[in-house]
């Protein structure tokens, strides 16, 4: 019976997050009057007249990134999704023994504990303060994905490292990507 329960409280979990995903994805960026422009020359001026040109502007977005950032989690989303369904049949097939049963089980945990350490890592990422932070990891290694507006070091790539390996406790291969904003 707890099974089920924690099945069911996992299927609404996951709902939720595809739900809210498609929202996010789906939903307009920015309104006209939240626009961000630069001058060509890096500086914002006011014409003579006061009347400016859309020719005039740069519009910087960021769109185009956050739509990778939640591609990549959705990509990684569905696949363990997947991954979680093959293992659950196996547990459900009455012609498993047993072991492959607790084997099945145990690696459902361990993807359930693995999606959970790299939801904990992106939020300390971005307590750093850091725009958003992608993290994926798969049992051997750890790919990290920043997104920052500011310029990026070894030292904060180090810093991130030891977050990390505080966090995770187990010494495993650790890469730190920045990415710019714009």
């Amino acid at each position: 019976m707890l099974l089920k329960k924690q099945t069911v409280w996992l299927l609404t979990m996951l709902s939720l997050v595809i739900v809210l995903s498609v929202y996010y994805i789906t939903s307009p960026t920015q309104q006209v009057t939240d626009m961000a422009y630069e001058e060509k020359d890096g500086k914002e001026q006011a014409k003579e007249d006061g009347k400016e040109t859309m020719s005039d502007m740069e519009v910087v977005t960021d769109a185009a990134g956050n739509e990778m950032f939640e591609a990549l989690r959705i990509e990684v989303l569905d696949q363990r999704e997947q991954l979680r369904e093959e293992l659950e049949a196996k547990v459900a097939n009455a012609d498993v023994s047993a072991e492959e049963k607790s084997a099945a089980y145990e690696e459902m945990e361990n993807l359930r504990e693995l999606a959970m350490t790299e939801s904990v890592l992106e939020t300390m990422i971005k307590t750093m303060g850091y725009e958003d932070a992608l993290v994926r990891a798969n049992g051997e290694n750890i790919r990290i994905t920043v997104k920052s507006d500011k310029e990026h070091s070894t030292a904060d790539a180090n810093e991130i490292i030891r977050l990390v390996m505080s966090e995770v406790g187990q010494m495993k291969p650790v890469a730190v990507e920045f990415q710019p904003t714009n």
